[in-house]
């Protein structure tokens, strides 16, 4: 009895430490991220209110394919995460778990996933999800050893979340989810290339082939910042006027556009860490802005 009870703390420790590490597999920000950006385009694409039992089903089948993606990304970067400051201590990297439960897991999660999506969504759904997951894997992962290109192939899974919540919600895509899709496309080549650059020391290290790693002196990557984010104002007033968006909408859209953009300019002069970290931080509050003003647009009127 004794002995039972000195083992049943340490066998609680194993066990939570485990699950933790399986949730680190997620990436549970990033998960959280795209499960905002699937509510956002289910909630955009509802006529009154969005139905709750699709959104429910859609979050829980989304759930499991971005886990899915972010295992078997980890599973083949297990290597060259060794050699990054912000990743050697992921489970894999780290030894705490085997790369076969982790592989074993990444599939799991994703043929579940989907055949979830499948049962209770439209099939339009589940098809934009597994292209979303297959192209992260096998397109978008690889790439980040081969081409500066890979921020821009990398940006389209990362932007299809919004349009899983539409098609949930309407069973096709079509013209605002299209516009909603170039929205976050635009978007994310700003923000990671900020990303890219506070890490680019570690991407060389790790063989990964980021603008940044190549770019020593910044002005590529200032010049593509600023590109993408002069063509993210009018792609914004686009998706308003897609979904019907009046004039106050356009104000806002294009005030939040000057906003993103003066970090960017801001780099441009100076690259630095510092002026980089600056345009990730307007990122994060940029997009959600947006998505909210887009909200108060259809359900407001504004």
């Amino acid at each position: 009895m004794s002995v039972a009870t000195s083992l049943s703390p340490a066998r609680i420790d194993v066990s939570t430490a485990r699950v933790a590490d399986y949730a680190q597999l997620a990436r549970p920000r990033i998960a959280v991220m795209v499960l905002i950006t699937v509510t956002f385009g289910a909630m955009l694409a509802s006529v009154d209110r969005v139905p709750l039992a699709i959104l429910i089903h859609a979050l829980l089948s989304t759930t499991m394919v971005t886990a899915s993606a972010s295992a078997l990304n980890q599973y083949i970067e297990r290597e060259s995460d060794t050699l990054m400051r912000r990743t050697q201590n992921r489970p894999l990297p780290a030894g705490r778990l085997a790369p076969w439960e982790v592989l074993a897991l990444g599939v799991a999660l994703g043929a579940v996933g989907l055949a979830y999506q499948l049962l209770v969504l439209p099939s339009a759904t589940a098809a934009v999800t597994a292209f979303t997951l297959l192209s992260y894997v096998f397109a978008y992962t690889p790439s980040k050893t081969r081409t500066t290109l890979n921020t821009l192939i990398g940006a389209v899974p990362g932007a299809l979340p919004p349009v899983i919540g539409w098609t949930a919600v309407t069973g096709t895509i079509d013209r605002p989810a299209l516009a909603l899709f170039l929205v976050l496309f635009f978007w994310q080549v700003p923000h990671f290339l900020a990303i890219a650059w506070i890490y680019r020391e570690e991407y060389a290290r790790a063989g990964h082939q980021m603008l940044p790693v190549t770019d020593t002196d910044g002005r590529l990557t200032a010049r593509q910042m600023v590109v993408y984010l002069l063509a993210l104002i009018p792609v914004t007033l686009l998706a308003g006027q897609a979904l019907g968006a009046s004039w106050g909408y356009a104000a806002g859209a294009i005030a939040l556009g000057l906003y993103f953009l003066r970090p960017a300019l801001a780099f441009r002069r100076e690259p630095s860490v510092a002026t980089a970290r600056r345009v990730l931080r307007v990122s994060i509050v940029y997009l959600p802005a947006l998505l909210a003003l887009l909200l108060g647009a259809k359900y407001l009127s504004i």
